[in-house]
């Protein structure tokens, strides 16, 4: 599956990959706002992580939908974003996403969020999506809110950093597909 916006590619990661997936998370200012990505961050790290997504995208039955962001004028991947923990049956995921820090600020983030809400709640027919964002990164929660998510909550100290090993709060935000600001 790809999904072709203005500026970028959305599509299943390649194991060509990965120097882009190095170039862009062997950064801590980029992984300490990640759950589960290593610092620092190495080929055997990007290999399993592109061979990971490759094997999710065969299963019939999908629950994951992981995309490289592919920046079309540069022709290598900045970034990822994917819907999680997709429950058909609940109508319900989890949103995540991340760019290298030299594509902060310029619009991707809100440009491939925009078409991941579209396949959530178009394709995929989901009524809510969840995201959870570490305390101290506003700029990841008001990019949710810009789409209508709310903010719900925070679990506190729920989480260990894989990559600076600190401990953080979650703060949670939800999106029903009727709040949702296209």
């Amino acid at each position: 599956m790809r999904i072709i916006t203005k500026r970028l590619i959305l599509r299943p990661l390649e194991n060509k990959d990965c120097n882009s997936l190095i170039e862009n998370l062997n950064n801590l200012h980029v992984s300490k706002w990640l759950l589960v990505v290593p610092y620092p961050y190495k080929i055997k790290d990007a290999k399993w992580w592109v061979n990971h997504t490759k094997r999710q995208w065969k299963d019939k039955d999908k629950k994951d939908f992981n995309f490289g962001i592919e920046l079309k004028e540069e022709k290598k991947v900045i970034g990822g974003i994917g819907l999680t923990k997709v429950d058909k049956f609940n109508g319900t995921a989890e949103v995540g996403y991340w760019l290298g820090e030299n594509y902060w600020r310029m619009g991707y983030g809100s440009e491939a969020l925009e078409v991941i809400l579209k396949l959530a709640f178009n394709k995929l027919k989901l009524r809510r999506i969840t995201a959870g964002v570490f305390e101290g990164n506003p700029s990841s929660g008001k990019l949710l809110e810009k789409f209508g998510a709310t903010y719900e909550g925070m679990k506190r100290k729920s989480h260990r950093c894989k990559a600076d090993g600190k401990i953080k709060s979650e703060i949670i935000y939800g999106l029903l597909k009727e709040d949702w600001k296209r």
